[in-house]
């Protein structure tokens, strides 16, 4: 099977233990994460030849950061290194009705002053079968949005099928800027992944009737945004995650996948959240592998939440799991119960 290659940005997670308020903190452990890097991750769990493609400073930090994709069997031999700081974000989780919160302070990271020269996309795309990005790389600032550019023709040029996770941050960029340039770059992209907020935010398309913060989805006003994203950008298949916040600490959750013909809801799970960093990453993981199995569209959608579902249970960005576990509960088995 054909290798898959994701670009973005990987950074340096300090978070206080357990659910510590960041003035209550007196220490912070140190992990690493970053949106295509926790796709990476996933895939090559998964058994999946994947490579994450980057810009990190050659000190130890950077080093240490590109060891935790090494770990678990990433391909980083297109990562490039240079610039002066790895990127960091400060995570404080909430419990029951305390959100919460993330604190960046990757300004002048090392992605962020990046060239488009930096990268030989001919090459990283040479036996690729897949490309994926999300809307957080090209809001970085710098010549970002032109790499991402550069990178989606270069992928559109060797045949291979690009997906986006549309991920609109409003602390990185206003939602005109990122409509913008995020409607350039969906001429390219073959598969896009949403979740309930994003193709408002960037597109001014709405799922009507759906109110986020109640907890309240209304699946027809999302058949019609998937169906309205498709007949702006052309867009092979549009999929969607459904989560339902009951509490920080537990959601209900779900997704759809609209093929240009029919739309596909998942079976819904309760979810008691150890940790929702990475969630939507797990979940556009998922959603790629069973694609490149060829898998029936009600088993893609079944395949990627179940494993999301369980990435909500493991600390950290990355989704530990195996493709048996993420089938297991897919096929309905979720009790949870002891495997011995």
């Amino acid at each position: 099977m054909k290798k898959v290659i994701t670009f973005g940005e990987i950074m340096l997670r300090l978070a206080p233990e357990g659910y510590y308020r960041f003035v209550q903190a007196g220490s912070f452990g140190a992990t690493y994460g970053g949106g295509e890097a926790n796709v990476a991750i996933s895939l090559a769990n998964f058994g999946l030849d994947a490579a994450f493609v980057s810009r990190l400073p050659a000190h130890e930090i950077g080093q240490a950061a590109v060891n935790s994709l090494r770990r678990f069997g990433v391909d980083t031999r297109w990562i490039v290194r240079g610039g002066d700081r790895l990127g960091i974000y400060f995570l404080e989780k909430g419990a029951s009705q305390r959100p919460s919160k993330v604190i960046y302070d990757r300004a002048h990271s090392a992605i962020a002053a990046a060239s488009p020269g930096d990268f030989d996309w001919n090459a990283i795309f040479d036996g690729a079968g897949w490309f994926h990005f999300t809307g957080i790389t090209p809001a970085l600032g710098g010549q970002t949005a032109a790499i991402c550019l550069e990178a989606c023709k270069a992928a559109r040029a060797k045949g291979v099928t690009v997906s986006c996770d549309l991920n609109y941050r409003k602390n990185l960029w206003t939602r005109e800027r990122a409509g913008q340039v995020m409607g350039g770059l969906m001429e390219y992209v073959d598969v896009c992944i949403a979740n309930e907020e994003d193709a408002a935010d960037m597109f001014g398309i709405h799922a009507g009737d759906t109110d986020v913060t109640a907890g309240k989805l209304n699946r027809e006003g999302y058949r019609k945004a998937a169906a309205a994203l498709r007949d702006r950008f052309g867009f092979q298949s549009t999929a969607i995650t459904l989560r339902e916040s009951l509490s920080a600490t537990d959601n209900n959750w779900a997704a759809m996948l609209y093929d240009g013909k029919d739309c596909y809801f998942s079976r819904n799970y309760l979810v008691h959240i150890v940790d929702r960093v990475g969630g939507g990453d797990s979940f556009g993981a998922g959603l790629i592998y069973a694609h490149l199995q060829g898998l029936p569209p009600q088993e893609i959608i079944e395949f990627a939440v179940a494993a999301s579902c369980l990435k909500h249970s493991i600390e950290g960005d990355y989704n530990l799991v195996s493709v048996e576990e993420a089938r297991k509960l897919a096929g309905g088995d979720a009790s949870g119960r002891v495997q011995r």
